[in-house]
């Protein structure tokens, strides 16, 4: 009868969304919160989950950016005062670059690797404070006309348009003096060794084999026809994934670890900061000058090198996925602490700025 079958119907779909239920909706919630119950039989290949995807299942990114970014810039500008009337100028230039927003994600990196190994971020802050400080007198020298020669940063003026030239190389050699001074005057509650070497991994990320070196090799390559990509890599392992190294592997520091969680650590890092380099390479010549908050199409006015030029913009993106992939595989064995340096790996090359 009608009835009949409609309990039938009832009684099909109820057994039906039973085993929806318990097959792929429990496992997957189970996985979020570490309680999954490995599967088995017939089921086990199909409902097995990617360590690094159950990890990050319930982690919020966004809010996990927006509570970091926020702690940075209260960090950020409790670092730097002027003193004396005589350093008004040259601090208000510094200040002007360094609180000028951004996403943080350098201080992020490091704080999240602090995290991952059972760290006390406040330890860690210095660090990660001198981390923007580096990378802020890095902006303020590669926007000058000797260097890319660009009026914008972060939609703003950059700092020698508002304060000259001199005034604006000298703020940026102040920010780096200033950035080692405030990991060592700062630095509480851990080992002496360990703040030392933290001292000397920043410095390796902003010299000859850091981030001045990889620039002085992009400005010799500019306008060379027969650059290759193991120059690009080079380039940019040194110019742009150095300072990302050293940012996670410094917070991995300061939190005890040991020299195989600092080469995971080492490697995650390096495959993050290529992957930015090819994100970047691929935002200047997709993205608009209002995206971006700088001036886009000044690789090509400049005839760099860069990734889309070698690639294409197709390749360029597989190869940026590739390297996240790589890098994300590196941090497996930490399972879900290592969530917010998983999706940081996303974010970097995903994002739209």
């Amino acid at each position: 009868s009608a009835g009949s079958t409609r309990s039938l119907s009832s009684s099909l779909i109820r057994s039906s969304d039973m085993e929806v239920l318990r097959l792929l909706v429990l496992p997957a919630l189970c996985a979020a919160y570490g309680t999954a119950r490995a599967p088995s039989g017939r089921h086990a290949s199909r409902l097995a989950v990617d360590p690094a995807m159950a990890a990050t299942t319930a982690f919020d990114l966004k809010a996990y950016m927006e509570e970091k970014r926020v702690y940075t810039e209260e960090a950020l500008d409790a670092s730097l005062r002027s003193t004396c009337s005589q350093t008004d100028l040259i601090v208000e230039s510094m200040r002007y670059s360094l609180l000028a927003g951004g996403k943080r994600v350098r201080p992020m990196l490091c704080l999240a690797a602090t995290e991952m190994l059972g760290g006390d971020i406040s330890v860690a802050t210095p660090t990660a404070v001198s981390l923007e400080m580096i990378h802020t007198m890095s902006l303020i020298h590669d926007d000058l006309p000797a260097m890319d020669n660009d009026d914008f940063r972060r939609g703003k003026p950059t700092n020698h348009v508002l304060y000259g030239d001199g005034v604006a190389i000298l703020a940026g050699d102040a920010m780096l003096s200033t950035a080692f001074e405030y990991v060592a005057a700062n630095t509480k509650g851990v080992a002496a060794e360990r703040v030392v070497q933290v001292l000397r991994m920043l410095g390796e990320s902003v010299g000859p084999m850091g981030l001045a070196g990889g620039q002085v090799m992009d400005l010799k390559c500019e306008g060379q026809p027969d650059v290759g990509i193991d120059t690009l890599q080079w380039i940019h392992t040194y110019k742009t994934a150095a300072l990302l190294k050293a940012a996670v592997c410094c917070g991995a520091a300061l939190a005890g670890a040991s020299d195989e969680d600092l080469a995971r650590c080492e490697t995650y890092a390096n495959k993050i900061g290529l992957a930015f380099q090819v994100a970047d390479d691929i935002l200047d010549v997709t993205a608009s000058t209002e995206e971006l908050g700088k001036t886009a199409g000044k690789d090509l006015d400049a005839d760099k090198t860069t990734y889309p030029k070698l690639l294409g913009l197709d390749r360029s993106r597989e190869v940026a996925r590739e390297l996240v992939d790589e890098a994300k595989a590196a941090l497996e064995p930490y399972g879900e602490r290592a969530a917010p340096l998983l999706g940081l790996a996303d974010y970097i090359i995903s994002r739209s700025n």
